[in-house]
């Protein structure tokens, strides 16, 4: 990703949003995050950018789908990192013959020992926890995906005529494998727009894959200890949408994405050119790009320390928020074009001298 200039400075209408409460716990969030990637890197090797971004989407409300082939520790990624943040924990295998009601729940009747009366009573499922591992979900059909949808957009879950609220925080991990192998099912556009991030996990270097082996071939069993409670993340949450930002931020953030929509002019979103762009592109991203780009961002910024967002990280979140929202043409495919190269072309052809 082609860096840029990061100069910027805080809209001058941008009220204060933090007290110095908050201060202190974006100051204990910083000190967290160093002591969370070294209880991680316990059980855990390299992957510091992925354990980066599944921070920052728990901070920012938002769900992850992690894609990789089978053995990468997407999975023990998940699994450490709830076990760190102190979250309840639960994890959904899915499968070709797995039903919604195996995920949201059921009713089912039951009968009172004493009377003998029959009654109707909701039988929670896994979905009812803080912390959501959705592991292989390409596996199961769409039907089944689908289950997810209100509980990651509404944090509810209806069932028959009830609905039942999910219990702050929820975070909804998933891991994908490449859809090229067999037995999996291509997530629907719609089902893919509600992941915040869509975060790619490579293969490890031969130094990490030595930690590896040594790791899980001893007697040694390696446990990651509690660094930062459910409470104190639901804090965390709130902070993070008052984050200041700058109006320029902000428009360059909306030219950015709306630079992706086939049929956009290249004055209109201040670039230089976008047809080496517009060429591979059948859609592009909508305003919920927008949003994540500008939360993404704001959770980044605290993550480091800072107390406002500059243009450099909303290019950081660039990747993983569009990479999934880009719906490529035969163009793309015929000449072996993929969602990271187009997303790098277009933070090169959307400057941020127009806002300047």
């Amino acid at each position: 990703m082609t860096e840029m200039s990061t100069a910027t400075t805080r809209s001058s209408s941008s009220a204060p949003a933090t007290s110095a409460e908050d201060l202190a716990v974006i100051a204990r969030l910083r000190e967290a995050r160093d002591r969370v990637k070294s209880e991680m890197a316990k059980v855990v090797v390299g992957q510091n950018e992925i354990i980066d971004a599944l921070l920052i989407g728990l901070l920012c409300r938002g769900h992850i789908l992690m894609l990789g082939v089978p053995g990468l520790g997407k999975t023990l990624m998940a699994r450490t990192l709830a076990r760190t943040l102190d979250m309840e924990f639960r994890r959904v295998q899915f499968t070709p013959d797995l039903m919604p009601a195996d995920i949201t729940g059921t009713d089912v009747m039951e009968e009172d020992q004493v009377t003998g009366k029959h009654r109707v009573s909701f039988m929670q499922g896994p979905v009812f926890t803080n912390f959501l591992l959705a592991d292989e979900i390409n596996r199961t059909p769409p039907k089944t995906q689908a289950a997810l949808l209100q509980a990651m957009q509404e944090g509810e879950v209806s069932v028959g005529r009830e609905t039942y609220k999910l219990k702050p925080p929820f975070y909804v991990v998933a891991t994908q494998n490449p859809i090229e192998m067999e037995g999996t099912y291509p997530l629907p556009e719609a089902q893919l727009d509600r992941f915040m991030f869509n975060l790619k996990v490579q293969y490890p270097s031969v130094d990490e894959e030595v930690q590896i082996i040594k790791g899980t071939t001893s007697k040694l069993a390696a446990h990651a200890d509690r660094v930062l409670g459910a409470d104190e993340v639901l804090r965390l949450q709130e902070i993070v949408r008052g984050v200041p930002i700058a109006d320029s931020v902000v428009r360059y953030t909306a030219r950015l994405v709306a630079a992706t929509r086939p049929g956009a002019s290249a004055a209109a979103t201040g670039a230089r050119s976008l047809d080496a762009l517009h060429k591979y592109l059948a859609y592009g991203a909508s305003p919920r790009a927008s949003q994540y780009l500008v939360l993404g961002a704001k959770g980044r910024a605290i993550l480091s320390g800072k107390y406002h967002v500059d243009f450099a990280d909303i290019q950081a979140m660039a990747a993983p928020v569009l990479r999934h929202r880009l719906v490529l043409n035969f163009h793309a495919r015929a000449d072996n074009i993929d969602s990271d190269a187009l997303v790098e072309r277009l933070l090169k052809s959307v400057s941020v001298e127009e806002n300047k």
